[in-house]
């Protein structure tokens, strides 16, 4: 018990020492005149200003509170390597034995938490241990103790901020004789124009340096593999071909060393978007008819697109005895177009074309073959193609999924959306559908009769279930075929009117292999700690898909097919791993 004399006063403190003064000068006045009953006037103002301090005598037991010790373990996907964890928890063990024997000393415990995003992502030791002080009265912190394996993503700029008045200690995981190599990126575009070189910037980092060079395997976006030899710890630059729109993957792989720690960083994946600088568009109109504006105000329309448009309106049989120096209209560069520079549109349209003399069936033969080569041909008919001298008597018809049959239907109808038409990419959910197949669009009045191949695909149908609108595959090329000159009536809002301009817009941008009107494909995205996988196929069923996380586990989740999940989603989730 500890007793302890206290002063309350019951005035403030500077008119008590006020009172002090003034009652100490009276006791030396009162002593230096010597008058009879000094001492007790003198004793008299002791007690006054005793009584004005109010003393109090306390007593007090008192317990002494205990020092708290801050834990940090690193708890990152790092530590999953070689027996690193198990190390992490028997140092923790031991440090839960010595605290507890020491006495007066409390442990708390705190833990890394890996974020999603990229200021949170990583190693956060500083963060955790912020968390932890929170509930710590500064005067009890004795210190902290890391139990890591070294990387920290999250250290404080300033050294006075590591140690928070209070020591710092670390404890690391792992092995000093352990040995680690890794491809760094230094510098990767996120964008790329297709059709030109990137240049992509890495460093392989060996940990610590036992070689000079390191092999190195690179899996280009076209699905080439190189294999050269690098200097290790040195940046190294390599131009990447970005030859297609959308996704261009890029890998970087390094030859493993003796008694590396993981295997997970010696692998880096690089996500290229390749866009596409000018959409070249050759069009060719056989003759003036209302649907040939439509098709040059769409592609005019789109800035992206560089429109070579002819019409041929005077063909070599037409005889009126014009004088052609009185003739305004411009020779037709068949030779320059079709055999020069095919290669160089991305997509070639046949707007109601007749052979007119006007190309050479050898013309047409070497944009079949384009096409093969990986073009895009686009066949707009109408009564044209059921003649005799229509696209189907070129040699055209090699690579055309729909064949006429001779005969032609005249009578109103409103166009619908197949089987497949409703899932596939270029007719989905198209406005005004509502996810219908027969929507309430606006009327046409003609329709080419035509027996389709067996690979192709009718996405569009008129009466009698007669095709409407089919695409196919040529190679490594795309043909597309609009059996009606009607389109035209949609852009004019006849009965109703159409998405005649978003229907035109995709079937043009599907030729040209847009990644987003893809008719199979698997897609990727991060939502948190979840992956969610789209897979768009035109099957029934998308069948199971498989994820390899970069500890090499395996998970495994069929996806529910397109028909019922028309955004073609699912959610697999949890792990961070996967």
């Amino acid at each position: 018990m500890n007793f302890r004399l206290l002063f309350d006063p019951f005035v403030s403190w500077p008119l008590l020492w006020a009172c002090c003064a003034i009652a100490a000068a009276l006791a030396v006045y009162l002593v230096y005149l010597r008058r009879r009953g000094w001492p007790y006037r003198v004793l008299s103002l002791a007690l006054v200003i005793a009584a004005l301090a109010n003393p109090l005598l306390t007593s007090e037991e008192r317990q002494p509170l205990s020092d708290i010790l801050a834990v940090i373990v690193d708890d990152s996907d790092s530590q999953n390597i070689g027996n690193r964890r198990s190390q992490a928890e028997s140092a923790l063990a031991e440090l839960e034995k010595s605290v507890a024997a020491l006495g007066n000393t409390e442990l708390r415990i705190g833990r890394t938490v890996t974020g999603t995003t990229p200021d949170t992502d990583g190693t956060r030791v500083f963060t955790a241990l912020d968390r932890t002080l929170e509930s710590i009265p500064p005067d009890r912190y004795a210190g902290a103790v890391v139990i890591s394996d070294g990387q920290v993503h999250d250290v404080p700029k300033s050294p006075l901020a590591l140690t928070k008045d209070a020591p710092l200690h670390a404890l690391l995981t792992g092995s000093k004789n352990e040995a680690d190599r890794r491809v760094v990126i230094t510098n990767a575009p996120r964008f790329a124009i297709t059709g030109n070189d990137q240049t992509v910037s890495f460093r392989i980092e060996d940990q610590p340096a036992t070689s000079q060079t390191a092999s190195v395997a690179v899996r280009l976006p076209n699905g080439d593999e190189q294999k050269f030899d690098v200097p290790v710890n040195t940046e190294q630059a390599i131009q990447v071909p970005i030859d297609h729109a959308g996704q261009n993957l890029l890998q970087i792989e390094v030859a493993p060393r003796d008694n590396e720690v993981s295997l997970t960083n010696n692998k880096a994946l690089i996500v290229i978007k390749g866009i596409r600088d000018r959409l070249r568009v050759l069009l060719v109109s056989g003759e003036p008819h209302p649907g040939e504006r439509t098709w040059r105000n769409l592609l005019k329309s789109d800035a992206a697109v560089d429109l070579v448009h002819f019409t041929i309106l005077r063909p070599p049989e037409k005889q009126d005895g014009t004088l052609t120096k009185e003739l305004s209209l411009i020779a037709f560069p068949t030779r320059e177009l079709f055999l020069d520079k095919i290669k160089s549109f991305d997509l070639v349209i046949f707007d109601r074309y007749r052979m007119q003399s006007i190309l050479p069936d050898a013309y047409l033969a070497n944009v079949a073959q384009y096409v093969r080569e990986g073009g895009a041909v686009l066949i707009a008919s109408g009564p044209d193609l059921a003649s005799m001298d229509g696209l189907y008597s070129t040699a055209l018809s090699e690579i055309m999924p729909a064949a006429p049959n001779g005969g032609i239907t005249e009578e109103p109808f409103r166009p619908a959306l197949t089987d497949v038409g409703m899932r596939h990419p270029v007719s989905r959910n198209l406005p005004g559908s509502n996810g219908q197949k027969q929507p309430k669009w606006g009327r046409w009045f003609r329709l080419v009769n035509v027996d389709t191949a067996p690979d192709s695909e009718v996405l569009m149908d008129g009466p009698g279930n007669m095709p409407l609108l089919v695409l196919n595959r040529v190679g490594e090329g795309r043909v597309a075929q609009f059996l009606s000159d009607h389109g035209w009536l949609w852009a004019r809002g006849y009965d109703g009117g159409g998405p005649q301009i978003e229907l035109l817009r995709r079937i043009a941008h599907w030729s040209m292999k847009e990644p987003d009107l893809e008719e199979e494909a698997l897609l990727l995205r991060q939502d948190g700690q979840n992956i969610i996988v789209e897979r768009h196929t035109l099957s029934d069923k998308a069948g199971e898909v498989t994820l390899t996380g970069p500890s090499g586990r395996r998970n495994a989740a069929s996806v529910e097919s397109q028909r019922q999940f028309p955004d073609g989603g699912t959610i697999l989730g949890g792990d961070p791993q996967k």
